[in-house]
């Protein structure tokens, strides 16, 4: 496993501190969840920004075509 050196400033580490002792996790716990949930949330974005236009040049404009397309 690979490490990483993160800067945070206080008022963040206070934050996560909190986080971790109220979940019963360490730091590094949370932080990798929490990266990996953005990285996933990035993918999803960037998915959709490359297939918005071909949904649209089929004629699905907005989440309402897709679902009765579907239903």
């Amino acid at each position: 496993m690979a490490s990483l050196t993160l800067r945070l400033d206080d008022e963040l580490d206070e934050t996560l501190t909190r986080l971790a002792r109220a979940r019963w996790r360490s730091k590094s716990d949370l932080v990798r969840e929490m990266l990996r949930r953005q990285l996933a949330v990035t993918a999803f974005d960037e998915a959709r920004g490359r297939l918005l236009p071909l949904g649209e040049r089929a004629g699905y404009l907005t989440d309402e075509d897709i679902f009765r397309e579907i239903s």
